[in-house]
């Protein structure tokens, strides 16, 4: 989590993305702030499908429900233009 964080926060989403999925080859179950770092990447990236990739993955894991993974997604949504998908996302948040 930590490489992960230290390449998104630095400009390098495509390095801590290739992280993000050594760490899911490997068995290593993220958590969510490792889920709200690669979700900057994708940020940093514009890169609308690895977020929806990451966003399916948060739904496996059950992070669906946390309210600061649901802020990170409605960010990433926004930040790649696809505005349907991050006012899907904050109205299942405020139900």
């Amino acid at each position: 989590t930590a490489m992960i964080a230290a390449y998104a926060h630095n400009g390098h989403g495509k390095k801590s993305l290739e992280f993000f999925r050594q760490m899911q080859l490997e068995g290593t179950k993220p958590n969510k702030i490792t889920f709200i770092n690669v979700l900057d990447a994708c940020n940093n990236l514009g890169s609308l499908a690895q977020g929806k990739v990451v966003h399916a993955a948060i739904v496996d894991g059950g992070f669906e429900d946390d309210v600061v993974v649901g802020n990170a997604l409605v960010s990433m949504y926004g930040k790649c233009s696809s505005l349907d998908d991050a006012t899907s996302v904050f109205d299942k948040m405020s139900q």
